[in-house]
């Protein structure tokens, strides 16, 4: 997702038009991938066979189109300013990598394996519970900005947290996920996860960190107008990359127009139960409202971008893990403004708590 420059000192811009309609977007984009190919197959199945060692070729360049950005805007030296918001740093990590993933892997299993399984299709269980778990794993990195900014947030705090948990994932994503696959009995992949870790966390954190020192070199001035410039290249990579994941879905969802809306239940409880816990948490540990929110608001919501190209590689286009993870893009702002609303309008009850009013 695209995002304004972060700084040190700065805050972000309000959410822009055209993120804030994301999920119009979205919807754009299913129809077109379905009726693209339905109309198109042969073009759609070649696209689909440019693969070396399981990864889609065509997909993975989006992918580094779609991520690089966001983690040019990441200044891993704000890990410095950890120390001032130690317990909101705390509730940060615990909600994002003790609670969130497990939660998630229980809820798909009440939810996907057994009270809805009925009106699921009985070969792609397994899989629509390992996208779950892909989403969850991920945490959110650049539109946690955005929601920050939207609440007043600590714009400090969200940067060291965004920056303390992408260092995290680049050695937790695989192994977190390996584990609560194994726990849900499906099989794990390990030399494509592996890949995916190598290809969609690593190589672009050091490609966009090695870019970001070098646009600095030539000022911040400088580095901004790029960063505008480059903006719309991640959710138009993420756009591209949808109509290509829905012409491939087509046929699954043409027979099963329900299963969209049977996996948003256990999204929306998860979202709204993290989000919960973390601003609950830091009220009753007393950190102020403007790092309870960007706290709240990270431990809420997912790095999708992620979790759509790990699904991909693990499990291919056809997969319910791939759309699993797009269930997730699709009702990730409508979901998220109204947790921004809910932050924004307790403001009020959370002082009175911590005893800050």
């Amino acid at each position: 997702m695209t995002v304004p420059v972060i700084s040190g000192s700065a805050a972000p811009a309000p959410m822009s038009l055209f993120e804030r309609y994301l999920t119009v977007w979205v919807c754009l984009c299913i129809v077109t991938g379905i009726v693209l190919g339905q109309w198109l197959p042969g073009v759609f199945q070649l696209i689909g066979s440019l693969e070396v060692a399981r990864v889609n070729l065509p997909v993975g360049v989006l992918i580094w189109v779609m991520i690089i950005p966001m983690l040019v805007k990441v200044d891993f030296r704000s890990l410095g300013q950890v120390r001032r918001h130690v317990r909101g740093i705390g509730v940060t990590l615990f909600v994002n990598w003790l609670v969130k993933p497990f939660s998630m892997a229980l809820l798909a299993w009440v939810f996907v394996r057994h009270l809805l399984a009925p009106w699921l299709p009985a070969d792609q269980i397994d899989s629509y519970i390992a996208g779950l778990i892909l989403l969850a794993a991920a945490p959110c990195t650049a539109m946690v900005f955005v929601w920050s900014r939207l609440t007043g947030g600590n714009a400090l705090f969200t940067l060291s947290q965004v920056a303390l948990n992408d260092t995290i994932m680049v050695f937790a994503f695989a192994p977190l996920v390996g584990l609560l696959l194994g726990i849900s009995a499906i099989s794990v992949p390990w030399d494509t996860l592996a890949i995916s870790v190598v290809l969609y966390i690593v190589i672009p954190v050091l490609v966009a960190q090695a870019v970001r020192r070098s646009l600095l070199g030539y000022g911040e001035a400088v580095f901004e107008a790029v960063m505008r410039g480059t903006g719309p290249w991640s959710i138009a990579a993420l756009l591209v990359t949808l109509v290509l994941l829905f012409a491939f879905q087509g046929e699954a969802i043409i027979a099963q127009p329900l299963v969209i809306a049977l996996l948003a239940v256990p999204i929306l409880i998860q979202v709204f139960f993290n989000s919960a816990l973390a601003y609950w948490l830091n009220r009753r540990l007393g950190e102020s409202h403007d790092v309870a929110c960007p706290s709240a608001l990270i431990g809420a919501s997912n790095f999708f971008e992620l979790a759509v190209a790990a699904a991909i590689s693990l499990f291919g286009f056809h997969s319910g893990a791939a759309l699993a993870t797009v269930v997730g893009v699709l009702i990730e702002v409508p979901v998220m403004l109204v947790v921004v609303r809910l932050v924004n309008r307790s403001k009020g009850w959370y002082e009175a708590g911590c005893g800050l009013r």
